[in-house]
């Protein structure tokens, strides 16, 4: 029999809905087997302090395949279901634990990007393109717009979303999915700054910061006293920085917690009860200033392998890196799911992969 494109993706990946192929799952995607060998030696110990979170029968997994570019895991307990973007395709997808199945949940999805729960169970949104706002998905399968501008300008591209505890909604503002058609459409920014917003539980929303340059990623401490984020750009390489949360909502005593390597990208993390920091980790782009000859071509390469990069860089709460989950595709975020919240989700390039840890997600 010739192969298809069908057979090849069920091969690869084994979980494949068939929604998921019959809407524009085109990407390439990779051929994909488990290590059989434990411990997995894609868990990397890089202090004696993580291996207590690693489960030493626990191999890693690719548990669908078939995007472009995927990122924004949210975990529902409820259903027991992951929700993540795809965001050059225009829609979120599901996958859920009970069958493995892998569906088209939203389609087209105004080229959402980061996803999380409330309080209450509701997929909160941010739409990174086009519309350019912060939505709540209600119970009822409605929408309710919670964000679209600031002082009477259009918010830029939010990026990525985290609920606290009190129900306020925090996210990043930067300028990613008007730079380029490839996951939206190109627009001019009306915002003079790149923000991280808050909005409160009235509805209004504030800036809380605006001296970052494309911040990414963000969460808070287990005990919400503190809050990370991700700066893509301004710094000499990539960075997350803690501030102090106040009482009033607004924060303070910046300080920078970690810098990434000069060939590493920080993107989406998650904090687990332990206050640890699993951070998406891959290549950040950068090329080396001189070229070299590749098959007679004089070629720019990657500053360091993507191979070596790509994966999950955990950090302690001071900031020191402790382990690395190598992947064979580059992280860009990433949640805690499963029954026990111990199951690792990874949004990783075309695939989403899963790894049952011994850490728990913070919230």
């Amino acid at each position: 029999m010739t192969p298809t494109r069908r057979t090849l993706l069920g091969a690869a990946g084994g979980m494949l809905g068939t929604a998921a192929l019959a809407r524009g799952a085109t990407a390439q995607s990779f051929p994909f087997a488990p290590n059989q060998r434990y411990p997995d030696p894609a868990v990397q110990v890089l202090d004696p302090s993580f291996a207590k979170y690693r489960i030493y029968s626990s191999t890693l997994e690719q548990v669908a395949t078939g995007m472009r570019w995927a990122e924004g895991p949210a975990y529902f307990p409820e259903g027991g279901y992951l929700l993540c973007s795809d965001i050059p395709n225009n829609r979120i997808m599901k996958f859920d634990e009970k069958d493995n199945s892998f569906t088209v949940f939203r389609g087209p999805a105004n080229y959402a990007n980061g996803n999380a729960r409330d309080r209450q169970g509701r997929l909160v949104t941010c739409e990174h393109s086009v519309t350019r706002r912060v939505t709540r998905t209600e119970k009822d399968g409605s929408v309710t717009v919670l964000a679209d501008s600031f002082e009477g300008k259009r918010l830029n591209a939010p990026n990525d979303i985290v609920v606290r505890a009190d129900e306020t909604i925090w996210f990043t503002d930067p300028l990613f999915g008007i730079n380029g058609e490839w996951e939206g459409s190109r627009a001019q920014p009306e915002q003079p700054t790149t923000n991280v917003y808050r909005i409160g539980t009235d509805g209004k929303l504030a800036a809380v910061i605006t001296d970052l340059v494309n911040p990414n990623g963000l969460a808070f401490s287990p005990d919400e006293k503190k809050l990370y984020v991700v700066e893509w750009r301004g710094t000499p390489n990539r960075s997350i920085w803690s501030y102090d949360v106040n009482a009033d909502g607004t924060v303070g005593n910046k300080t920078k917690l970690i810098d990434a390597a000069d060939q590493g990208a920080l993107d989406g993390f998650k904090v687990d009860r332990d206050g640890n920091l699993w951070c998406g980790w891959g290549s950040n782009g950068a090329l080396e200033p001189e070229a070299r000859d590749v098959g007679g071509r004089r070629v720019h390469q990657l500053r360091g392998k993507s191979e070596d990069l790509d994966g999950v860089m955990v950090f302690n709460p001071q900031g020191k890196p402790i382990g690395f989950i190598r992947l064979p595709e580059r992280c860009a975020n990433l949640t805690f799911g499963g029954p026990k919240n111990n199951r690792l989700y990874m949004t990783s390039s075309h695939s989403l992969y899963a790894l049952y840890v011994e850490a728990h997600g913070a919230v």
